[in-house]
């Protein structure tokens, strides 16, 4: 029975990613400091003899006794609304907290996987982005904190990879919806369909011509299951080429839940990328993985989950 180490265990993509492995037979300890985690979504593995829970920021030390098959990182804020309220935690933990799980990897010979994200692409001026793109960044504006820290985790990563040997998988990690999301984490999905359930109007930054595209959660963790199983060690984006521009999104989630909402616009946020679409040729070959959940049934789980919280 392998061991896995998940980092940011009690967030969204964390606690879908550690129901993944428990389902594959893992062993898995999740160490969250809760800053932007929640208990509620791992509460349903407490009394689970194949999980444990710890407490801890990840840019400490991180002492783990036994052996350790698999290193998950997925700590960090990692919405707009959390990481400009905690910039300096975000740079942390994409520097040092990145540095102590590839230390523990390392110490333990354990494989690593890193969760990045298409943010490392910035305000891409390449359409749809791959991921040989070095992408469009603003090292200094208010998202820089977490493009930055995401690209840096990345060069460590590799670093660790080529110096020490070890067995690293790097992820980018495009729009992700699902059950677990915050509905105030300043995140499209959770955004509109909180508002469309109360009826309000759905906020849309700029004229809403802007692109997003929007895998579903299972999707995700299932192609980041079977790049942490790989032997590939470059990048490989993971997300779902459907591209919709964000008003097209807003009238699709007034349809879906039946509301009576209006669409409400605002000026665009500062480097708010303009398109976003991942090219996934490379999951495709190398992993055989492709989304499988459409977006209609998507929103349907998505929504039914909203509809109990708002």
């Amino acid at each position: 029975m392998p061991t896995s180490i998940v980092t940011g265990a009690a967030g969204f993509l964390g606690s879908h990613l550690t129901d993944k492995l428990l389902s594959h037979g893992h062993k898995v300890i999740g160490i969250d400091n809760l800053i932007t985690g929640n208990v509620a979504n791992i509460e349903h593995l407490m009394g689970n003899e194949n999980f444990k829970f710890i407490k801890q920021d990840v840019t400490e030390y991180l002492y783990i006794p036994g052996a350790v098959d698999f290193v998950f990182h997925f700590a960090s804020p990692a919405s707009p609304i959390d990481y400009l309220e905690l910039p300096i935690q975000t740079l942390k933990v994409g520097a040092l907290g990145t540095h102590k799980a590839l230390g523990l990897a390392n110490a333990k010979k354990a494989a690593f996987l890193l969760a990045s994200t298409s943010e490392c692409y910035g305000d891409p001026l390449i359409h749809p982005q791959t991921e040989d793109y070095w992408g469009n960044v603003n090292p200094i504006g208010p998202r820089g904190v977490y493009d930055e820290a995401k690209r840096f985790a990345e060069a460590m990563t590799m670093a660790y990879h080529r110096y020490h040997g070890v067995n690293t998988h790097i992820v980018r990690i495009f729009n992700t919806y699902g059950p677990r999301m915050r509905l105030k984490d300043g995140r499209v999905v959770p955004a509109f369909v909180s508002q469309a359930l109360r009826g309000e109007p759905l906020t849309v930054f700029g004229d809403g011509s802007q692109t997003r595209s929007f895998c579903y959660v299972s999707d995700l963790i299932e192609g980041i299951y079977r790049l942490s199983q790989s032997d590939f060690h470059e990048p490989v984006n993971i997300g779902n080429p459907l591209e919709l521009t964000v008003k097209e999104f807003a009238e699709r989630i007034i349809a879906t839940t039946s509301s009576k909402s209006e669409l409400c616009y605002k000026p665009l946020p500062v480097d708010d990328p303009k398109q976003r679409r991942p090219d996934i040729s490379r999951a495709q070959k190398i992993l055989g993985w492709e989304p499988a959940v459409s977006l209609e049934d998507g929103l349907k789980l998505t929504i039914d989950y909203f509809k109990k919280r708002v």
